[in-house]
């Protein structure tokens, strides 16, 4: 594995037939690893992990989770700091090149990626031929794949020069195929990016301006939107990530192993997670019903469950739920909107949420899904178009990583195994005789 180093052994004592020792692996951070490569030909065994929540699949450099402490870096730089200190464009080059850029690259970067956030004009003909109730999602997942049709000049994966001009183009037309999904489901015209603009300001152009007047934007809607992209931008092997890696590890385009990534994402286990805190928040109705359905959550014979709080991963506080909050409170305060019902509601969730003793024991926090939900209802947003958000934010970790995966000498088509719980052999029984 390159970047790690053997640490070691590890004894697996099997009953009857002695034992096999197997390496240790340490990466720069973090637990570390049980080499199981060579387990079958040594044993005769498999491990057995449903959902490969214990196995580390790849090693890479780009993204460290530490759940238990509430840690998020992106190539060794806390995410909270990038978050307050940084913008898209620099956290996007950071995580396909490995270092912060300086002034002149940064420029160059950001130059090369807004000139190419246009799309095939072809491709306008390719959005009307879906239904106008068609989810966004959908969209998304068809356009994204078809690329390949259209950019023959960037799918040779062997080529270090094509590979990463078909990363810049995917990060790059990312929020414009977003932004003509939305357009096309309410029957607006699609509007064309602006150079003049930076990429969340694009974005939000792209999304909500019409031709008929001037497009006002504000700058902490502006930054909100970019936050929101940072924060999301890799999240280490997470399932869409790993559909990813999968897909590329068959030797498919760039263009089909994000399209894939965009499936998994759609997922509400997922990427559907910041609609499924708008759909409880409608579900709850109003503030004084809050104390029922917090009292509804603490009963575990009750189904009903709190979206938005606590985290698979972090066991501790999300660290980007920290810089979300104070986002959301900026961009409510921006708008206005601290009296909207749904928008109260919330506020008063979070403010319980946080001072209950069940929820603080349990360490049950709102994650960066609860705060990104209500900063995308107040922007306007439908729910159908936030797990499109959360792939245009996601685009850049997803090319990274393959990009990663890709230039790994060590790198295998995925084939995970399994066990098997079937019929043992068994004779086949003619037609007649069944």
């Amino acid at each position: 594995m390159s970047g790690s180093k053997a640490n070691g052994t590890v004894q697996v004592n099997e009953e009857g037939q002695g034992s096999t020792d197997l390496p240790m692996l340490e990466g720069s951070i973090g637990p570390k690893v049980i080499d199981i490569r060579k387990l079958y030909a040594q044993t005769g065994h498999f491990t057995y992990d449903p959902g490969f929540t214990s196995t580390a699949s790849c090693d890479s450099a780009i993204t460290y989770i530490d759940g238990d402490e509430g840690i998020l870096m992106h190539r060794g730089y806390k995410i909270e700091e990038l978050a307050s200190q940084s913008d898209f464009m620099e956290v996007c080059f950071l995580l396909l090149k490995g270092e912060l850029p300086d002034a002149e690259q940064k420029e160059k970067f950001t130059h090369d990626i807004t000139y190419h956030t246009m799309l095939h004009e072809q491709l306008a003909q390719l959005f009307r031929g879906f239904r106008r109730d068609a989810h966004p999602m959908a969209i998304m997942v068809g356009v994204v794949g078809a690329l390949s049709a259209f950019y023959h000049d960037s799918t040779d994966i062997n080529d270090p020069h094509q590979r990463m001009i078909a990363s810049y183009r995917l990060i790059a037309k990312m929020p414009t195929i977003a932004a003509m999904a939305y357009k096309y489901s309410i029957g607006q015209p699609f509007i064309y990016p602006n150079n003049e603009l930076s990429y969340a300001e694009n974005f939000l152009h792209m999304t909500f301006s019409v031709p008929a007047e001037n497009y006002k934007m504000s700058p902490t809607v502006a930054r909100a939107m970019d936050r929101i992209f940072i924060l999301h931008a890799d999240h280490e092997q997470n399932a869409s990530t790993s559909t990813v890696r999968l897909a590329g590890s068959s030797g498919a385009n760039p263009f089909a192993c994000i399209a894939a990534g965009i499936a998994c994402l759609w997922g509400p286990a997922h990427g559907g997670a910041n609609e499924a805190v708008l759909t409880m928040l409608e579900e709850i109705g109003s503030v004084e019903n809050v104390q029922k359905y917090i009292d509804k959550a603490k009963d575990k014979s009750d189904p009903f469950r709190l979206m938005g709080f606590g985290h698979r991963v972090y066991k501790n506080y999300d660290p980007r739920a920290t810089v979300m909050q104070q986002t959301c409170h900026e961009v409510l305060d921006e708008l206005g909107l601290k009296d909207e019902p749904m928008l109260k509601l919330a506020m008063e969730l979070e403010k319980i949420a946080l001072e209950d003793p069940y929820f603080v024991e349990k360490k049950l926090f709102p994650n960066v899904d609860f705060y990104s939900g209500i900063i995308l209802k107040a922007l306007g947003f439908p729910t159908s178009m936030f797990t499109v958000l959360f792939a245009v934010a996601r685009t850049v970790g997803w090319v990274a990583q393959w990009n990663e995966m890709m230039e790994d000498p060590g790198q295998k088509i995925g084939r995970p195994r399994q066990l098997y719980t079937g019929h043992a052999e068994r004779p086949f029984v003619p037609l007649v005789k069944r």
